[in-house]
């Protein structure tokens, strides 16, 4: 009984969480500035309406531009499965990021937009900066890295973590690598690649963003939950751990969307050093969380 409510919990997670958690940081951050909102469950309606509309395609194009989508959300969708039953190693996540990246930059260059090629190259001036320390987090969990009971093992680990979510911010593009709330082309990343989208094909990719951001946030609560001392005593068994995600990644996507509200771009001469900087705080705090 207990292995089918816990299957059972995983699979609404892993059909609710994406819808629920765009529609959280969409009410946070509208919410952080003095507006209502929409409606949490507004953006499903968005992706429902999209699919039901056909794309408008200019003439000139491959049925590349068609497949890009598919790739997109099929990358997710695995990288999703991964990190949500664990069926396979993480190490596996960077190879379908990359699908992932591949499908969204083919898609902008399909395009031979302006736009597209400078989103394209930011996009892959973030991946290069990020994805080393995406790895390296990859590499502790796969180690089963051990946070020690104490002050000084609390500290080292909150730091580990807080370091790991400058990470995924870098990898899913916000602020302060990206800003999408500005709604111009000159400061975005994401959302000029996907300029010439419209109709399935908007909202496909927009499904596969939200899954992306679904599953790094759920990477990140895993990597503090089930891989140190904290939580492995008698009290909490795995299953009781596991039910500790969804409230834990609620409570980041609410982080996320007041940081949004909050922060701003940063210059793109910035980001190399910072990254730099994030990567080498990263391997010394994964060692000194070994050690403590």
């Amino acid at each position: 009984m207990n292995s089918f409510l816990y299957y059972f919990y995983l699979v609404v997670l892993f059909v609710v969480m994406p819808f629920l958690l765009t529609g959280i940081i969409r009410k946070v951050r509208a919410y952080a500035q003095g507006r209502r909102g929409p409606k949490l469950i507004q953006f499903f309606w968005e992706v429902d309406k999209s699919l039901r509309k056909n794309p408008i395609s200019h003439t000139n194009i491959s049925d590349f531009t068609h497949l890009a989508p598919r790739v997109a959300l099929f990358s997710a969708l695995m990288i999703w499965s991964v990190v949500l039953f664990e069926w396979a190693p993480f190490i596996l996540i960077p190879f379908f990021l990359a699908l992932y990246r591949f499908a969204y930059v083919s898609f902008a260059m399909e395009g031979a937009s302006s736009f597209g090629g400078m989103a394209s190259g930011r996009e892959i001036l973030l991946s290069v900066m990020a994805e080393p320390t995406f790895i390296l987090m990859i590499l502790a969990a796969q180690s089963h890295i051990e946070i020690s009971v104490s002050p000084q093992g609390a500290l080292i680990g909150l730091l580990f973590l807080s370091l790991s979510f400058i990470a995924i911010l870098a990898e899913l593009a916000k602020p302060p690598f990206d800003d999408p709330r500005t709604h111009l082309e000159l400061t975005m990343v994401h959302e000029a690649m996907i300029l010439e989208a419209s109709g399935k094909q908007l909202g496909i990719f927009d499904l596969a963003s939200s899954i992306k951001l679904s599953t790094l946030l759920v990477f990140l609560v895993k990597l503090a939950l089930e891989h140190s001392k904290l939580f492995k005593n008698e009290v909490l068994d795995s299953f009781a751990r596991e039910l500790m995600i969804a409230p834990m990644v609620i409570l980041l996507a609410i982080i996320l969307g007041f940081w949004e509200s909050n922060s701003v771009r940063r210059k793109w001469t910035w980001i190399p050093e910072f990254m730099g900087l994030t990567f080498i705080a990263i391997l010394i705090l994964g060692t000194l969380v070994k050690l403590s």
